[in-house]
């Protein structure tokens, strides 16, 4: 599963991103995780919309293992030696040596043997993707089954983009559309 918070105009960081400003100029992408009443589930801290901590919690419950990119693992300052995800183990997808910790896993060669691994220590549960050339490779692989865009209605004009270059058209089915203060929740269907 795909699940990343997005500008209306495709991009996840705004502008200069780079370690400890994971998101550059474009934090407002992550606002809606602390503008409301409802606190998140699974993640402490998190105060969501009602409609956006039912989507968000329903998903994020599933997750097992993520996969992140060098870029985002680097951005994030390494997530502390830990994880994105309070109950998910982190696999780091690069093509050179990293620092990791005890709780994380470094994959070295490709995003089928990344997905491989995190499936092993998801234990049955989903692997989320982070990061644009992950999520990109991974479609390129026909390894994504869901892609989930929370939508923030701001145009940020520049930063990385979610989707890079692909080989081919890929055909997505939604599934739910739900709007919510300062966001929209997009889940599709990848079809195969």
């Amino acid at each position: 599963m795909a699940a990343h918070a997005v500008s209306v105009d495709g991009f996840i960081t705004g502008r200069d991103p780079r370690p400890g400003h994971g998101l550059g100029d474009g934090g407002m992408l992550f606002d809606w995780y602390f503008d409301g009443d409802t606190p998140s589930g699974v993640f402490d801290g998190f105060r969501l919309s009602e409609p956006s901590a039912r989507v968000f919690d329903a998903l994020a419950g599933r997750v097992g293992a993520i996969v992140a990119g060098r870029t985002t693992y680097e951005d994030s300052d390494r997530f502390g030696g830990g994880s994105p995800h309070p109950k998910a183990r982190l696999v780091v997808l690069t093509h050179r040596p990293a620092e990791t910790s005890t709780r994380q896993t470094l994959v070295t060669t490709g995003i089928e043997d990344a997905i491989a691994q995190a499936r092993d220590a998801a234990g049955g549960r989903d692997v989320g993707l982070m990061g644009g050339g992950v999520v990109t490779s991974a479609l390129a692989a026909g390894l994504v089954d869901e892609i989930v865009l929370h939508q923030v209605p701001v145009l940020l004009g520049a930063g990385r983009p979610y989707f890079r270059e692909l080989p081919a058209h890929v055909r997505l089915r939604l599934v739910e559309a739900v709007p919510a203060p300062g966001v929209t929740h997009l889940h599709y269907a990848v079809e195969r």
